[in-house]
């Protein structure tokens, strides 16, 4: 169950990281590695490439002047959506386990 309740908070948190503003895929893994140091940074990439395929995030790629394209990740409307659910439900899970007294 851990690695369940891992999956979705990471996604839950590159989705908000990402609904601000474009990002490129290497500075989200950036921002989220201050938050979660022990999750390999393929996985972020995974999550990115999940969101992606399943509508929650746009691609848009640049390409710079000395370096391979850039994928830079932006929320969608979906996404937008999914996070608002995913909030909600987190929301009423930590409600539940601070009732219980685990804090």
């Amino acid at each position: 169950m851990e690695a369940q309740i891992k999956k979705g908070v990471l996604e839950m948190c590159v989705l908000f990281t990402i609904r601000e503003k474009e990002m490129y895929g290497y500075d989200v893994m950036k921002s989220m590695r201050r938050f979660f140091p022990e999750v390999n940074e393929s996985t972020f990439y995974a999550i990115l490439r999940r969101l992606h395929a399943d509508g929650s995030a746009s691609i848009t790629l640049s390409e710079e002047s000395n370096g391979p394209t850039r994928k830079y990740y932006r929320i969608t409307d979906a996404g937008l959506e999914t996070l608002r659910k995913s909030i909600e439900g987190w929301h009423r899970v930590r409600t539940a386990v601070e009732e219980l007294g685990i804090v």
